[in-house]
């Protein structure tokens, strides 16, 4: 590796506030429950909505000691297969997942797996694009 390659350390931390910065822009959207919202949706108390986040069958994003969930993820197409998902691209990660699910994958015909799984496409396929992005 030549020096070339290397970044200033003012770059490094202007590239980590920057994403700092998003971070916390994606937990303020719209479709961000928080977790007592989560658990009154689901009918449950917050430590079984924590419970399984633990166990990577909820998606939720931590920043700053704060939690939220995104809202879709509840949805009658994606609920039952979240935990597969994480097990296919080996994680139970929330960020990771975030951003799997809502990222444009060639694999889907440029739809995001979230979109994928709303549109009817197998699981197989989301499962197979999650196991490629993993390795």
């Amino acid at each position: 590796m030549n020096q070339d390659s290397y970044q200033p350390a003012d770059a490094i931390a202007n590239l980590l506030r920057a994403g700092r910065r998003r971070r916390r822009q994606r937990m303020l959207a719209a479709d961000m429950l928080s977790l007592h919202e989560a658990a009154s949706l689901m009918s449950a108390d917050e430590s079984t909505i924590i419970g399984r986040v633990r166990c990577g069958r909820c998606i939720a994003l931590e920043v700053d000691r704060t939690m939220k969930l995104p809202r879709w993820q509840f949805d009658p197409f994606v609920w039952p297969e979240i935990q597969r998902i994480g097990q296919a691209l080996g994680t139970i990660d929330g960020w990771q997942m975030l951003t799997f699910l809502e990222t444009s994958n060639p694999a889907l015909d440029g739809r995001s797996p979230r979109v994928a799984l709303e549109q009817g496409v197998p699981i197989s396929r989301i499962l197979a694009a999650a196991a490629a992005e993993a390795h």
